[in-house]
């Protein structure tokens, strides 16, 4: 079954450039600021807002990508470069956070003196930029799980920033210097867990892993229940993209079948789990017996 991408990306191609344009410009601010400020805190959540730009440009680039027809050499399409990217971003988030974790252990070590208003101005500019951000994909992500996971990201980090104008509220009261490393391992902690779910997830998919939003029981229970089918058996289900899950599977109909059988069933995996690419081979007889297909036919 054709999928049709091009509406989505151009619906979302101006949010997603708006998006990223203004979290480069902030992460740019946050850095700079962030050394003139000597917050750790500043710098680890501008290495946070960095690894979103990231997660920003591989969202919009997997709606585009989606969109490349398949050629002779690459049957499915440049599907997988977006798995790629997403391992490639959570090595590289992983590294940038051992630098952020260094710095702070230093700033522990030999406290220096924070400009609480500077870190607080800075912070109130990023929780306008972030919420702004997510506000973008707020109607889209109802019913795109790639759009949500860019509104949740952005959500995400406007909660982060949140808590980094706090920290420079209590700096500039208390004066307590530890406050700021203190939040910059928090956030740490932070990109540390967020990225290596998304090595994991990458690293799962690069390796056809079924997908973890699909229960690959219910599947084979749902082919099973069909009426006229006997037997399911070889059924393997793998990520093509970070957006797009694919199944074939044979199953034994001994009494044959028609074309709407093949159609029925590839409308309702896409609705009942969001598969959208089926291969099926239908099979007469299985068991000790020789098979004899009666076709495989991809109902795409």
């Amino acid at each position: 079954m054709a999928h049709n991408h091009s509406h989505s990306s151009q619906n979302h191609g101006k949010a997603f450039g708006i998006g990223i344009a203004l979290n480069t410009m902030y992460v740019a601010v946050e850095l700079y600021y962030g050394f003139v400020a000597n917050s750790s805190a500043l710098l680890a959540d501008a290495g946070h807002n960095a690894s979103d730009v990231f997660s920003l440009i591989l969202a919009w680039a997997a709606i585009i990508i989606a969109t490349k027809k398949p050629s002779k050499r690459y049957t499915y399409g440049l599907r997988k470069t977006t798995i790629l990217a997403s391992m490639i971003n959570g090595l590289i988030i992983i590294a940038a956070a051992g630098l952020i974790a260094w710095d702070a252990i230093q700033k522990f070590q030999n406290p220096v003196e924070i400009s609480g208003n500077l870190v607080m101005i800075v912070a109130a500019i990023g929780l306008v930029v972030n919420t702004g951000t997510a506000f973008l994909f707020w109607k889209g992500q109802k019913g795109d799980l790639n759009i949500r996971g860019a509104f949740l990201h952005m959500a995400a980090d406007a909660g982060v920033t949140l808590g980094v104008l706090l920290g420079g509220l209590a700096i500039k009261y208390t004066g307590l210097t530890w406050i700021d490393p203190a939040l910059s391992l928090i956030i740490v902690l932070v990109i540390l867990y967020s990225s290596w779910g998304l090595l994991r997830d990458s690293v799962k998919i690069a390796i056809d892993a079924v997908p973890k939003n699909i229960n690959i029981d219910e599947v084979e229970e749902f082919l099973s229940d069909l009426k006229g089918v006997e037997d399911v058996h070889d059924l393997h289900i793998w990520a093509m993209s970070t957006t797009e899950t694919a199944l074939s599977t044979h199953l034994v109909v001994p009494k044959g079948y028609d074309d709407q059988f093949l159609y029925d069933i590839r409308d309702q995996l896409c609705d009942k789990f969001k598969i959208t690419h089926t291969t099926i081979q239908i099979e007469k007889e299985f068991g000790d017996k020789e098979y004899q297909p009666y076709q495989e036919l991809d109902t795409n």
